[in-house]
């Protein structure tokens, strides 16, 4: 693994722009942080050699675009170039024939950046009842790579593309944007292969479904919602039968979740023994509706796309069910019958990696912490976050479980198990430290001259909090 770590350390030093050195300085001191609570406090870091000042200063050069109309364009080629930086390091399915993507948002709190453009209203989960879970600033949407994991194993992985999502896009169209990205360089290894991408109930509808139906080599699974409501097949007539005048018909009988006598007998069953991570024994039992439709939308004819419902319980040793309600999973693509009922289950359990991802990359990698009032150097901290987490995985087994003394209860050293992210930061420093960098150390360049006699820069612009517009408005009016 140590030669892995160093290869990817040096690929990763000529991947950066200017100010390189300074660049992966800063990415050791994240990856190491045990103790700073703000961005700034990171330059106190050992891992990082030089004065604060070079701080934020390598941070707003890690991307600079040309000009403002060409910048989504240059950074959407430079994240295409981060992703055939980290293509090699990807661990390649072994037991299982397909790769598998996560995808999903998360908030970034940013509601006293008056000088901050483009804030909307985002999700914040609130632990007082009654209080609405909104605050303002920013979402990101973030692609990531699950590997392949044991049962006991810490919940790794890959994050691939991070990017904002905008006032006037939706999270479906930043992620139909994320999955183009990843599925349109042909050379790479999964290009053409299988792949399957889980998300939440957010990816459900046909804003998202509809656009990425058109991968051959995608199937994606989504949560349902309880009351959502989908079509059987129509039905087919017969050679002697014409068809009437008027619209054909695109959809047969409804298939209401919340109506169990609407769904009739499943075209496939499955069970078997189900042990939790609490080493608790349930049986969990799957059902699945294949060729089942929903309802379009302008531009996006889903009747053409039939997809598999699957209905999952857990069910305890007296045969009652362990959660209220049941889950339901839709899975649309064309090579969705690849992949058995439990494939498809056990694919959306991973999907659970990427909310331990969010709160570590907050805790710990600062995710929500550097406060600028340019949205571009926003996006360019969370990519060095990304970059800082790549690290920790590559040097997972390079890291000992050294728990502190009231924690040793809790950790117990176990030859072949792989560290978790948090005991790998723990561990980070001492490993730079054997490995080496290969950054150069600082040079003195004298003081600078600092700001000209008289110079006052003026006072920032303000921008208004941004309010999307409803589902079904045209985002541009929100805008």
């Amino acid at each position: 693994m140590t030669p892995k770590l160093e290869q990817f350390r040096l690929d990763l030093y000529e991947y950066l722009p200017q100010r390189r050195d300074a660049l992966l300085d800063l990415i050791d001191a994240l990856a190491s942080n045990t103790f700073a609570r703000s961005v700034i406090e990171l330059s106190l870091s050992p891992l990082f050699r030089r004065e604060y000042s070079s701080l934020p200063d390598a941070i707003d050069s890690f991307f600079q675009a040309t000009s403002a109309e060409t910048e989504v364009e240059e950074r959407q080629s430079r994240e295409q170039g981060l992703i055939r930086l980290i293509e090699p390091y990807l661990p390649r399915p072994q037991e299982r024939p397909f790769w598998l993507w996560g995808i999903d948002v998360t908030s970034i709190p940013r509601q006293y950046a008056r000088t901050l453009k483009d804030r909307i209203y985002v999700y914040q989960p609130n632990t007082v009842q009654g209080n609405k879970p909104v605050t303002i600033g920013h979402q990101a949407s973030v692609l990531v790579c699950l590997p392949e994991k044991e049962a006991s194993s810490p919940p790794w992985l890959l994050p691939l593309i991070i990017s904002r999502v905008s006032s006037y896009q939706t999270k479906n169209e930043a992620g139909v944007a994320q999955v183009k990205q990843l599925l349109a360089d042909e050379t790479m290894p999964f290009a053409q292969e299988l792949n399957v991408l889980v998300g939440d109930s957010a990816y459900s509808s046909a804003f998202f479904l509809g656009p990425t139906a058109d991968y051959e080599n995608l199937v994606t699974v989504s949560r349902a919602a309880a009351n959502r409501v989908f079509y059987r097949q129509p039905p087919v007539l017969s050679p002697h039968q014409k068809p009437g005048k008027g619209h054909p018909t695109w959809y047969g009988q409804p298939f209401c979740l919340k109506k169990p006598v609407t769904w009739g007998t499943p075209d496939e069953t499955f069970s078997t023994d189900y042990t939790s991570r609490r080493g608790n024994r349930y049986t969990l039992h799957l059902e699945g509706w294949h060729n089942l439709l929903m309802r379009g939308k302008r531009g996006l004819p889903m009747h053409k796309h039939p997809f598999t419902l699957l209905r999952a319980q857990l069910l305890d040793a007296e045969g009652k069910s362990v959660f209220k309600r049941p889950l339901w999973l839709i899975a649309l693509g064309e090579r969705r019958h690849h992949l058995s009922l439990f494939d498809l289950w056990h694919s959306y359990q991973q999907r659970v990696d990427m909310e331990h991802f969010f709160r570590f990359g907050k805790q710990k990698l600062l995710l929500v912490d550097y406060q600028t009032p340019i949205a571009e150097h926003e996006e360019n901290w969370w990519q060095l976050g990304q970059l800082a987490y790549l690290q920790l995985y590559l040097a997972r087994d390079l890291a000992e479980t050294l728990p502190r003394p009231w924690e040793k209860g809790l950790f117990k050293a176990v030859p072949g198990v792989v560290a978790s992210p948090a005991m790998t930061l723990r561990a980070f420093e001492r490993i730079i430290s054997q490995i080496g960098t290969p950054a150069k150390p600082p040079k003195p360049r004298g003081k600078s001259s600092g700001r000209a006699m008289g110079q006052k820069p003026g006072l920032r612009k303000r921008y208004p909090v941004i309010k999307k517009a409803k589902p079904g408005q045209k985002l541009l009016a929100a805008a």
